[in-house]
């Protein structure tokens, strides 16, 4: 099974979606910001989801989706921004850099797994 791929500055919010990703059957690969994303992607991590901050310190979330989608590996998977904005000029900018949903936070353990059934139904652990 593909990881998902957790992207944020925030320990807590790694850690808790981990565990509710981890506790539903989901392998998953945690990156504490952008740059350390975008270099696990460079070097051969594939997931089967990207699921990313949009406030980080120095690369975005946005940015970082730009950025993972010039790579051919990655031009493809599901990429979900999560984030406190709820403003639709921001969510129109993260779906220019090609981003495939948008989870406003703080996100329930069932709505984020609903999300990940609709974008990713292939990612869904035998015993969902």
């Amino acid at each position: 099974m593909k990881p998902i791929l957790l992207v944020d500055d925030s320990p807590t919010i790694l850690a808790s979606m981990s565990e509710i990703l981890t506790r539903s059957g989901f392998a998953c690969e945690r990156a504490p910001n952008a740059e350390a994303a975008l270099d696990k992607a460079k070097a051969g991590l594939s997931p089967g989801l990207v699921i990313t901050d949009y406030h980080m310190p120095g690369m975005d979330g946005v940015q970082l989706i730009g950025a993972l989608r010039k790579l051919p590996a990655l031009r493809f998977t599901p990429m979900l921004v999560l984030t406190t904005e709820s403003q639709q000029e921001k969510r129109d900018e993260a779906r220019k850099a090609g981003a495939t949903g948008w989870l406003v936070k703080p996100v329930q353990a069932d709505r984020l797994l609903q999300v990940i059934r609709q974008v990713a139904p292939s990612l869904s652990p035998k015993a969902a």
